[in-house]
């Protein structure tokens, strides 16, 4: 038999959970590591199934205990002899970028307007729930809430607020205010709120040990803490309780510099990669974002079963969606309305998006959004029922109909990017570029030497699509077929060695299409190939209105376009159709920060959350990977080749 040694007993924070642990740790004179959630937690709580982002590692005690030390203390005391100013520069911009974007430990509460005051003053009194380890550690009791509330209520011509939990309003959990709240008239605000929120409409805020205190710091509050948090004795806050190893005065920047960047640690969940509290905080914001722009009741109507699995989780924590089988029930819907009145979005399948039904929907009061693949999309492709990690959820137009203005394209006309949005989407695409990165990553057949095959000749690349797609519909008022493409772009290059690349799904037989002709002006048909490897040994790009354009681009290569897709009309490519309502002249990596950062809906594959752009690159490369090792297999069953062929004789023809 095998004995293990024990370097150390490592248990959840001082709670009572973890009593067990500490007490082994002492039986076998180990040291104890105490874990805890940090200050920046998720975009909702852990019980909705939501994945820490932060946590705290702890060989001295832990944060919230101020019987005894712990490495947080010993950091702030230790910040003077550091004097990093690097380090405090992040501290300020990160305090800033918590302001700005209202970020807290977590970040599910919606903003709220309270009631108009009813005197001059409006002071905050934080209740906890009972149990709470930071309340013993804090050195307080029952008795430290009671002397707290009613110091509150002695301050001349304040309305006394009283933040308490829900669940203690609804008799589910033990608070220490309310009865004595209700007795001397202050007013419980038991609704969630986002705290910047609250901060807004407060003089002063009172707290025993809550986080809120901290917060209310950055938010430029005077504090009076009358336990001992983290963040009392050290000059930021006025103090009922004093601990003889502070006493020393810090700058805020100094303790917060302390708990959110040394002290604390981060991870992206969805990727289980090591990250800072930047990338932490730009997830989050993007989450929010994503989150709050689809709250409300959907109705989904004609959808697969597969992907009535996947489209809820795209549509976030906050959305309601019913799927109905037909287009009809929708419009049903629409007519008898909703119990809660609430304004319903009817969410359609852009391909499939008549303006018949489209406009049936508006008559009724009802919302039109359509949805589309997004820009990076999988490995794997489409059409062999991969799912998605990117939806492009829209409200005005698809990005391919150049006839109507779409989101996107009113984001790049009108938005002003500042040199923080410039220089993220410039990481953003150096890294696609390294890693060799498309939309569906599942092509890795080796290439030929195109160089050796062109001679001194130009390398043109033409870029095959689905001729029945709706982007060429919609995008392409001239030529509309790969042979007229062909032939356009032979006249412009007479010289050039010019390949021909069809559409993957042609390819798979997944829709219907041509892959080559009689009489055709290509020297060469690729039919395989990574088109990011392609795109490495070409000179030249000529597509109707493909994505391959964009990915092209990414690159550095030149681009014609002969319909007018979403990255045409900018400046950045050889255009022959022209769009009025593109005046602006873009850079790439203004383009890139709207069509792969702003734009899309990002999820990730495990939870089923909204992420970024940055964490699904990171997942592409990682799934990649993996079946390029022979660890991820795809393995089309018979369901999926069935599915192929009735797409490519039924569903293609449209």
């Amino acid at each position: 038999m095998f004995r293990i040694e024990s370097s150390a007993v490592v248990g959840w924070g001082h709670k009572a959970t973890a009593a067990q642990a500490r007490a082994y740790a002492r039986r076998h004179a180990l040291p104890y590591i105490a874990l805890e959630d940090g200050f920046v937690r998720s975009l909702t709580l852990a019980s909705a199934g939501y994945p820490a982002m932060s946590m705290v590692v702890d060989h001295q005690g832990i944060y919230y205990d101020a019987r005894q030390p712990s490495d947080l203390e010993q950091l702030i005391l230790e910040a003077p002899e550091r004097q990093d100013e690097a380090l405090l520069m992040r501290a300020r911009t990160a305090m800033q970028r918590l302001r700005h974007q209202r970020l807290s430990k977590y970040n599910h509460a919606p903003e709220r307007q309270l009631p108009a005051r009813t005197k001059a003053r409006r002071v905050l009194v934080v209740d906890q729930t009972s149990g709470d380890a930071s309340i013993e550690g804090g050195m307080a009791t029952q008795a430290t809430f009671l002397a707290m509330l009613r110091e509150a209520c002695a301050e001349p011509e304040a309305e006394v607020w009283v933040k308490t939990h829900p669940d203690v309003i609804a008799g589910k959990k033990q608070g220490y205010l309310v009865e004595e709240a209700r007795r001397l008239g202050c007013t419980l605000l038991s609704d969630d709120i986002n705290p910047w929120s609250l901060f807004e409409q407060v003089d002063a805020v009172h707290v025993v040990t809550s986080q809120l205190g901290f917060e209310a710091l950055l938010a430029g509050l005077p504090v009076t803490c009358h336990g001992l948090p983290f963040y009392a004795g050290w000059g930021l806050t006025e103090d009922r309780q004093a601990c003889e190893r502070r006493g020393e005065s810090r700058r805020l920047e100094q303790v917060f510099a302390a708990a959110y960047l040394e002290y604390s640690r981060y991870a992206n969940p969805y990727t289980g990669e090591r990250a800072s509290l930047e990338e932490v905080l730009q997830l989050l914001v993007d989450q929010k974002r994503q989150s709050e722009h689809l709250t409300g009741h959907w109705i989904a109507p004609g959808y697969s079963r597969w992907k009535r699995g996947f489209l809820p989780a795209f549509l976030g924590p906050w959305a309601r969606c019913d799927f109905t089988r037909r287009e009809s029930q929708a419009l049903e819907t629409l007519t008898h309305g909703t119990p809660e009145n609430a304004p319903l979005r009817v969410l359609s399948w852009a391909g499939r998006t008549t303006q018949d039904f489209a406009r049936s929907v508006e008559r009724l009061g009802g919302e039109i959004w359509r949805i589309e693949d997004g820009f990076l999309r999988s490995v794997g492709l489409g059409v062999d029922l991969t799912r998605p990690l990117s939806l492009i959820v829209d409200d005005k137009a698809m990005h391919f109909d150049a006839q109507r203005a779409s989101t996107l394209e009113d984001w790049l006309e009108h938005h002003e990017l500042d040199d923080a949005e410039l220089a993220r989407a410039r990481r953003l695409r150096e890294r696609i570029i390294a890693l060799g990165l498309s939309k569906y990553n599942a092509e890795h057949d080796t290439l030929p030497d195109l160089r050796a095959l062109a001679g001194e000749r130009e390398i043109v690349l033409v870029v095959g699509q689905v001729e029945s797609d709706a982007s060429i519909r919609h995008a392409c008022p001239g030529i509309k077929t790969h042979r007229e493409l062909l032939e356009a772009a032979r006249e412009l290059h007479p010289d050039a060695y010019m390949i021909y690349k069809p559409h993957p799904d042609v390819v798979s037989g997944g829709r219907r299409g041509e892959m080559s002709g009689e009489n055709t002006p290509e020297d060469l048909v690729l039919t395989s190939g990574d088109i990011c490897q392609l795109l490495e040994q070409v000179d030249h790009v000529h597509t109707l209105c493909s994505l391959a354009g964009f990915e092209a681009l990414l690159r550095g290569v030149e681009v014609t376009t002969h319909g007018l897709p979403f990255y045409a009309g900018w400046g950045l490519t050889h255009d022959r159709v022209s769009c009025e309502r593109r005046t602006r002249r873009l850079s790439l990596d203004a383009l890139v920060a709207g069509a792969l950062i702003e734009y899309p809906l990002y999820v990730d594959p495990v939870y089923g959350h909204h992420c970024n752009a940055e964490t699904v690159v990171t997942i592409l490369e990682q799934q990649r990977t993996m079946l390029r090792n022979g660890t991820r297999k795809i393995t089309l069953p018979w369901k999926t080749r069935l599915y192929r062929g009735y797409r490519a004789l039924f569903i293609g023809r449209h």
